[in-house]
């Protein structure tokens, strides 16, 4: 028993001394540079201008969904690996081809903080040009997605660094738990089943519902399920400037819904477009859908932007960042 309880001490001092280490680096690294949504590729000229870089703007530089006007999901800058100095290391987002024949083995490694901090870097090894756009292409959804979380994770740190302090304790008095809302966002409106809360500055307005409502037996997640509650809620919650208007769902462009697992939580993901009825008022939004405590209510959280001055792929992220953020007060079975 003794030597069992060595043991054990042993392996928790290593570990603690390894995550000290790992600690310490990361300490260490610089701040990462560039712009949000920004990510550099690090690739010959001669592939930049050909079909692998015809993939790469396919895939990182396509538009991001449900926007009134056509926004790339990513910006998207190249610098040939003989140009990759210090000064570009530190980018918050990095694409590196490495492309040899000579090489032992193909793939794409995905990387966190290596030459700062929090990085995201992201390698394709490949053999030739065919393979590596072999590899773009069937890697594209989880390049993507490693980016795209990469600057949610940014987000969502900064916005649990700078709380509005308050808010976490009003959602989680109605739903069991709360997203981390950043300095600025505040509370508009709390009934027994809706909350609204949002950051409203001169031209733009970035908004998150959360709402719940009795599950039934099956159906729960359908988009039409989801958007007939939507709309019922908004209807009796959030009106328009003008008599006779309210929030509701464009059918300009129908919603779609998509189910994921995220860190736990299992939840229906809408993305459309909401409109003032009887008003020109609109923009995106993205809502999750999930069953609360007990499985008995489902609970919708909900971001939204409007910024009729400016381009919106950023605003959408921040506050749809809001969303991943959730945690629940006390684990749920």
């Amino acid at each position: 028993m003794k030597k069992i309880t060595s043991l054990l001490i042993l392996a928790s001092a290593l570990l603690c001394l390894v995550s000290c280490h790992r600690g310490n680096q990361r300490a260490l690294l610089p701040n990462v540079s560039g712009k949000a949504g920004e990510v550099i590729v690090v690739i010959d000229r001669d592939n930049w201008e050909g079909a692998l870089g015809n993939k790469v703007r396919d895939i990182l530089a396509s538009d991001c969904p449900y926007l009134a006007q056509k926004e790339a999901l990513f910006t998207i800058s190249n610098v040939t690996p003989s140009g990759f100095a210090d000064l570009f290391k530190v980018h918050r987002n990095i694409l590196i081809f490495n492309i040899d024949p000579q090489g032992q083995e193909e793939g794409v490694i995905y990387r966190n903080d290596v030459w700062a901090h929090p990085q995201c870097v992201i390698q394709v090894n490949a053999f030739d040009n065919e393979g590596a756009l072999r590899l773009m292409t069937e890697s594209a959804e989880r390049i993507t997605a490693s980016i795209e979380q990469a600057e949610r994770d940014r987000i969502i740190a900064n916005a649990k660094l700078y709380e509005e302090a308050g808010l976490a304790k009003v959602v989680t008095e109605m739903i069991g738990g709360s997203p981390h809302f950043p300095t600025g966002y505040k509370l508009k409106k709390k009934t027994d089943n809706f909350i609204w809360i949002a950051d409203e500055k001169q031209y733009t307005n970035q908004g998150v519902f959360i709402y719940k409502y009795p599950a039934e037996e099956n159906e729960n997640f359908t988009m039409e399920n989801i958007i007939a509650h939507r709309n019922q809620f908004l209807q009796e919650n959030v009106p328009g400037m003008f008599d006779n208007t309210w929030m509701t769902t464009s059918d300009f462009i129908s919603p779609t819904v998509e189910f994921i697992k995220f860190r736990g939580l299992q939840f229906a993901q809408t993305r459309g477009f909401w409109e003032v009825h009887n008003d020109f008022m609109g923009g995106p939004f993205v809502s999750h859908s999930f069953y609360g405590e007990g499985a008995k209510d489902i609970i919708v959280l909900e971001a939204w932007v409007y910024a009729p001055r400016y381009d919106k792929r950023q605003y959408l992220r921040q506050v749809e960042s809001i969303l991943y953020s959730f945690e629940w007060a006390h684990p749920v079975e």
